[in-house]
């Protein structure tokens, strides 16, 4: 949706706001009507531009800190540039992309292990925060239950999801647990917890299933539960958190981006774009509490089978976006194909590796 102060924006104050966005984006200093005449190889004069700086303060899309001379953009200026002017489709350039394909070609390619690399990855080559959460769908549940023992009064509960990747829990079983029992109790969750929605796993189900067992394999079960409620949500992963320390305009404000991105829920639904859009940008000042000046750049990732996951930038709303999108888009892309199988780097990348598993797969 456009904004409403597009109607008495002219091409002419278009270009005067996205030259100063570029500009204050790379050097972080108000922009003065001399900077941008430079910009614009004088093919303006410092009269006019101060003119359209006016013009744009008025709008609300410029603001005037008491300090200086010069204009920075509002969140409202952020805002209108961001979806009227901001253009995305520009490439990456030869050697960041060949510096990503080598960051991907090494990584562990086991979902949560690549989502968390790709976040470190992101955030050094950007020199902002990243997060990247892992591939989800409303259907996604486990294909196939392990228990195995360890140590002397403990049982790891090991799951596969229907997208691939391994969840594990472990319980506490007071009397420990023999190698017959860990098989028993196996086939007793692979009977009844496989391919079931989390949704359907009712107080009678479980009661049913501990009635037919000891009571003190009890917690086992409780873990296998768990695991299934655990799988329908995303798991976030966070690089380069000590970037947000870097922005001046973020000065004050690091402990609530960091407390807001820890929570895992809350992090996986504000750097998840829209049902309709593949990319989004949310401003602080569009969140509850705000907390201005902050901004998160997010793409979607594709990976097959109706699983998809998000993957973001964090920083000020002063980022460089025409540099940073093309390089978000360009990790989007990369990630969805490590997460299905589809490797480039290595004369194997004809075999994908399956990672969607279907019930009647196991039969």
């Amino acid at each position: 949706k456009k904004e409403a102060g597009a109607m008495t924006m002219d091409a002419r104050k278009q270009r005067v706001l996205q030259a100063i966005v570029a500009l204050y984006g790379l050097e972080g200093e108000p922009v003065g009507s001399s900077v941008l005449a430079n910009y614009f190889d004088m093919a303006v004069s410092s009269a006019t531009l101060r003119n359209e700086m006016a013009a744009l303060t008025k709008l609300g899309l410029l603001e005037q800190p008491h300090t200086s001379a010069g204009r920075v953009p509002s969140a409202k200026g952020y805002r209108y540039y961001l979806d009227n002017l901001l253009t995305s489709d520009q490439p990456l350039d030869r050697v960041t992309r060949a510096r990503v394909d080598a960051v991907f070609a090494s990584l562990d390619h086991e979902p949560e292990k690549l989502a968390a690399g790709a976040a470190k990855a992101l955030a050094a080559i950007s020199g902002c925060t990243a997060a990247v959460s892992t591939p989800c769908a409303e259907d996604l549940c486990i294909a196939h239950y392990e228990v195995v023992q360890v140590g002397r009064s403990a049982a790891a509960v090991l799951a596969v999801t229907t997208a691939g990747y391994v969840r594990t829990r472990v319980a506490r079983v007071r009397t420990g647990l023999s190698r017959e029992a860990a098989a028993a109790l196996a086939a007793l969750l692979n009977r009844n917890l496989t391919f079931v929605a989390p949704v359907d796993l009712s107080p009678r189900l479980l009661a049913e299933l501990c009635s037919q067992i000891d009571p003190e394999l009890v917690p086992v079960i409780s873990a296998a539960a768990a695991i299934l409620q655990d799988s329908v949500k995303p798991h976030v992963f966070l690089g380069g958190e000590q970037y947000l320390l870097n922005w001046p305009q973020l000065d004050g404000k690091v402990g609530d981006i960091l407390t807001l991105l820890n929570d895992e829920e809350q992090a996986a639904d504000l750097i998840a774009p829209p049902a309709d859009r593949n990319e989004s940008v949310l401003l602080g000042e569009d969140l509850e509490p705000q907390i201005p000046g902050m901004c998160i750049v997010s793409d979607r990732y594709l990976v097959g089978g109706g699983l998809w996951g998000s993957i973001a930038l964090i920083g000020p709303t002063r980022m460089p976006f025409q540099k940073l999108m093309p390089l978000l888009h360009y990790f989007a892309d990369q990630l969805g194909e490590g997460m299905s199988g589809k490797r480039k780097d290595t004369p194997q990348a004809a075999a994908p590796r399956r990672t969607v598993i279907y019930k009647e797969d196991l039969e």
